[in-house]
């Protein structure tokens, strides 16, 4: 029978993968799609989704059985994550970020910070994000201002972070902040805090957006905030930055399948409305103009989705995959933002009402494209990693 093998050659079959998707499908069908709309419009946080995600194993997806998790290859990952943001795109922030700050631990950080908090993160019991983003700083995280200062026994942490998920509803960011501001090449500087909750640590605000809604993205504010030493991941300090890239990669990959999980979601209710309405006759789907949008949006449906398994085969192979987590995040990113304003044309004046979901793809697309690292910024890895990959 077929396995696939995750990066700490934990496996799983084909059919264990089949049920999981099985079992997430069910769930969604039955306590997520019939509450979107009145949570989505009420931007409300999904509460009781979140206690189902738990019992699912969600938030231990891909952290390893060793630590309780399910240790889900990234592959299956990628897929459960596709097919929840076809119905709800906002409830796969709430264990994406989550899982990328398990991934920091668990792959750098020391044999007492995996035992001491990996099983806690794979119940949810500790659950939160990553805290990267500042008010002046997004896809230059070199120049970020938030500091650990050495106190004794003790690090003391001032700064501000921005635009993080899971920064209200969850209790422990990862937390990137500069150790030694003077340190040149700037990114030997950085380390990267396990930070629970508590004194001098605290959300200020909950940022309002343009879609993405329910999940909570929020500012947090670090004044005298005391950490122990034994929540430095690793335990060394200067090792922050390439921590937090590698976290990325798995990142990209999700947002990847974020991204394929919008455009199939277009795609499907632009077929299905084309096949109903009528004009002139007969259903606009056996018009030309029509047919020539579903063409084009199914083929991007279909490269997106091979893009993320590409990636996510090489996440799992333990290979070094910024260039391909990078391709497939920014391909797909781009798939959904096409797919989500061909269905809102498709539709019309139908695709613009509230009283449906095209106008929320529409409204959530945007996000993959900025989020886990602009297109912009894709681009560049792309090429870079192509010339040292073929040099001349």
């Amino acid at each position: 029978m077929q396995e696939i093998t995750n990066r700490h050659g934990e496996k799983i079959t084909v059919d264990d993968e089949n049920q999981i998707l099985d079992t997430v499908n069910r769930w969604l069908e039955k306590d997520v799609r019939d509450q979107i709309l009145e949570l989505e419009h009420a931007d409300a946080y999904p509460h009781e989704m979140v206690e189902q995600m738990k019992d699912l194993g969600l938030f231990g997806a891909t952290i390893s059985q060793d630590y309780g998790g399910m240790g889900l290859p990234s592959q299956t990952y990628a897929k459960i994550v596709t097919t929840i943001s076809e119905v709800w795109m906002s409830l796969t922030g709430i264990f994406n970020s989550h899982l990328i700050m398990a991934a920091a631990v668990e792959r750098f950080g020391t044999e007492e910070q995996k035992s001491r908090l990996l099983p806690r993160m794979a119940l949810g019991e500790l659950r939160g994000g990553l805290a990267l983003t500042e008010p002046d700083c997004g896809t230059d995280l070199q120049a970020i201002r938030t500091r650990a200062v050495r106190d004794g026994d003790e690090y003391v942490i001032d700064g501000t972070k921005t635009w993080i998920s899971n920064g209200l509803e969850g209790n422990c960011v990862a937390l990137l902040v500069k150790t030694d501001v003077d340190i040149q090449p700037r990114h030997r500087g950085m380390s990267l805090f396990l930070a629970e909750k508590g004194p001098g640590f605290s959300a200020s605000k909950k940022l309002k957006k343009l879609g993405y809604k329910g999940i909570d993205s929020a500012e947090l504010l670090f004044e005298g905030y005391r950490i122990s030493p034994d929540n430095l991941i690793g335990g060394k300090e200067g090792e922050g930055f390439l921590q937090t890239m590698g976290g990325l990669e798995l990142g990209r990959i999700n947002v990847a399948a974020r991204g394929v999980g919008v455009a199939n979601a277009a795609l499907k209710d632009a077929t299905s409305y084309a096949q109903i309405r009528e004009t002139m006759g007969k259903p606009i789907g056996q018009h030309q103009a029509i047919q020539l949008k579903l063409g084009d949006m199914a083929t991007r449906c279909h490269a997106a989705r091979l893009l993320v398994e590409d990636a996510a085969r090489s996440y799992d192979r333990g290979e070094r995959c910024d260039m391909e987590a990078g391709m497939a995040k920014l391909f797909a990113s781009e798939a959904a933002m096409e797919n989500a304003a061909e269905c809102m044309r498709i539709h019309g004046a139908y695709g613009y009402s509230q009283e449906l979901h095209v106008e929320r793809y529409y409204r959530d697309a945007p996000l993959m494209c900025i989020g886990e690292g602009t297109n912009e910024m894709q681009r560049i890895i792309i090429a870079r990693q192509l010339m040292e990959r073929n040099p001349g």
